[in-house]
């Protein structure tokens, strides 16, 4: 699988407030242990599962459960890879399904994907100015990591120098490499006037604040980055100017020496710590006897990569795992799960905060003539798409037609209901701009065919994708070439090395991370798109506190992109998961399974 957190992957990145390149699925029981046939949109005792038992309105604070001996085994597609998730060599949704419980933060997510203040940890953050704008983070007293070292100001300064992005090499690359630097950069100061206490200044208003500083996991213990570089205090260094030596030490520690497991340099600051690892399967985290909220119900959690969703199936139904969690949706394993409801198993499946699209490539001889992109978008069929690639697993998916918001949120819009796959309408367009339709059915212009490739991983769905969409613009004169490479998304797509590219995007339910995609220059912006009244809405919504305002830019930045045919949408991937003998579990979209996993009860 394959998931870019607004940044790329076929699963690959998580980034705070960042996008992520994704590709997942799934499907839902009827509320009594399975459901027949296809699943819809979780329902009944599936969706309350979203909601933790340990929030309240707008916060999180860990609830008081039955605590068992046992050891609970969860699958999912790929395994464990590295401790620190921000380094951009080492950023990917895996490591995130891990990390969950281990790495704490100011704010949690929920299944439903609402932002909660972290009460376990933090005693507020507080908006305390506008102009500049100033956000005041307030510790929770007492919280220490594992090791019993504090949980304090050192680690958010850490973390903002080393996602600021402005720490240059001497050849003026980023020093540490972070995955994003999405509303860090925007912070010119991190002041600590205690050390339970944060103040960030801010250049510009930044509304999506709450995605800093811990829900992408990226709080990490600066006393273990002085003891191991030697710098008395990490507080004292800054991204320009003062000892470039010293931070060049901590770059290179932070970049390289949290990879794996190494219980020294690796603690936790969640309700579990790390305590075992076997490189390339699995990772096993127990209670962390040093956290300050309530302890986790479960006393061991093993996560295990299995990259077969049928092979994850068969290991829940020989009771080698109680959950399965896959981000990458099979309909063959869903098929299984679904069946074996009269053993107790449950299966659900839900809209995640991923989907499936094509970028044009405004760099291509054929794709900057508006009238290619548009008979493009008008002979591809999305419900064909829909119904035999995604409908078996979620039977009510359905074409997405916002590039800028999800089905589900407030604001959404669709802008693509015209594109439903009409080869005669796709057809004329073509012939109206100039092109001949020749013998063989290809249109042609100048001499030339019309050709464009499709380029995509190696994933089936996205191949099947391709043979499908050859099949419908083919009516439209349009040859369409498969381009399957394997590492496309780790090194063709960001240097802008596609025709079409297929691929997903992940992302947290922060908007901010937009504009790198589709702003002019945007660092994630490869097809070369530009508009200059795309650039101003996308900049309007990234800086303006009041969010119906914000909301309106989005919405008109999200027509104008339809208009200009720049991205066509395919429809959201869904996650899909079963478990047995646990009385709750929901996968989180972002952070997988183990989100709420301190609060699992065994029921059976």
């Amino acid at each position: 699988m394959s998931i870019k957190k607004r940044s790329l992957s076929a699963i690959a990145l998580i980034a705070g407030a960042s996008l992520v390149l994704s590709a997942c699925g799934g499907s839902t029981d009827n509320g009594n242990g399975g459901s027949g046939g296809t699943a819809t949109e979780p329902t009944g005792d599936i969706a309350a599962m979203a909601i933790a038992k340990g929030e309240s309105g707008d916060n999180y604070t860990s609830p008081e459960v039955p605590q068992s001996n046992d050891t609970f085994t969860v699958s999912t597609d790929n395994p464990y890879t590295a401790y620190n998730n921000t380094a951009a060599d080492a950023n990917n949704s895996y490591n995130a399904f891990a990390l969950t419980l281990v790495l704490s933060g100011a704010y949690k997510l929920d299944g439903n994907n609402k932002v909660l203040l972290n009460k376990d940890v933090m005693d507020s953050v507080e908006l305390t100015s506008k102009s500049p704008q100033v956000v005041t983070w307030k510790i929770k007293p007492g919280v220490v990591w594992s090791d019993g070292e504090p949980w304090d100001c050192d680690d958010f300064y850490l973390d903002w120098l080393s996602s600021t992005g402005k720490a240059k090499s001497a050849d003026g690359k980023d020093l540490f490499t972070s995955a994003s630097t999405t509303g860090y950069e925007l912070i010119t100061k991190v002041e600590c006037p205690t050390q339970t206490t944060v103040v960030t200044t801010f250049s510009e208003t930044y509304p999506d604040y709450k995605g800093l500083f811990g829900s992408s996991l990226d709080v990490m213990p600066a006393h273990i980055v002085e003891k191991e570089t030697g710098v008395a205090d990490i507080t004292k260094l800054t991204p320009t100017g003062g000892d470039q030596a010293a931070l060049a030490k901590v770059a290179e520690f932070w970049k390289t020496k949290w990879n794996g497991w190494d219980p020294k340099l690796m603690p936790s600051s969640g309700p579990y710590k790390i305590t075992g690892f076997e490189q390339n399967n699995s990772i096993t985290l127990e209670r962390n006897d040093k956290w300050g909220g309530k302890p986790g119900g479960p006393a061991k959690i093993v996560l295990r990569g299995i990259s077969d969703q049928v092979a994850q199936a068969q290991a829940l139904e020989n009771g080698e795992v109680q959950v399965n969690s896959m981000a990458q949706p099979d309909v063959n394993a869903a098929d299984r799960l679904r069946s074996l409801s009269s053993q107790g198993v449950r299966f659900g499946a839900a809209n995640g905060l991923t989907f499936e699209h094509m970028d044009l490539n405004f760099k291509n001889q054929w794709l900057k003539d508006p009238a290619v992109r548009k008979a493009f978008m008008q002979c591809v069929n999305r419900s064909e798409l829909a119904d035999k690639l995604i409908r078996p697993v979620l039977e009510n998916a359905k074409p997405l037609g916002s590039l800028t918001f999800f089905q589900a949120e407030e604001g959404y819009q669709d802008n693509y209901a015209q594109y439903t796959g009409d080869a005669a309408a796709a057809k004329a367009t073509l012939e109206a701009a100039g092109y001949t339709i020749g013998a063989d059915g290809f249109a042609t212009k100048g001499g030339a065919k019309l050709t464009l490739k499709i380029s995509h991983t190696d994933i089936p769905r996205r191949k099947q994708t391709v043979e499908l969409v050859q099949s419908q613009c083919k009516a439209a004169g349009i040859e369409i070439q498969d381009d399957t490479d394997p590492n496309f998304l780790d090194t063709r797509v960001s240097q802008g090395d596609y025709d079409i590219a297929l691929f997903a995007w992940s992302a947290q339910p922060f908007k901010s991370s937009l504009s790198s995609i589709y702003q002019t220059g945007g660092g994630q912006n490869w097809s070369s798109y530009t508009n200059t009244k795309v650039d101003a809405a996308f900049k309007d919504a990234s800086t303006n506190l009041d969010e119906a305002t914000a909301r309106k830019s989005l919405a008109e930045a999200d027509k104008l992109m339809a208009e200009d045919n720049y991205s066509l949408p395919l429809y959201q991937l869904p996650n899909m998961w079963a478990f047995k003998g646990i009385d709750k579990v929901y996968f989180q979209s972002y952070n997988g399974a183990l989100w709420n996993a301190n609060e699992w009860v065994k029921s059976s």
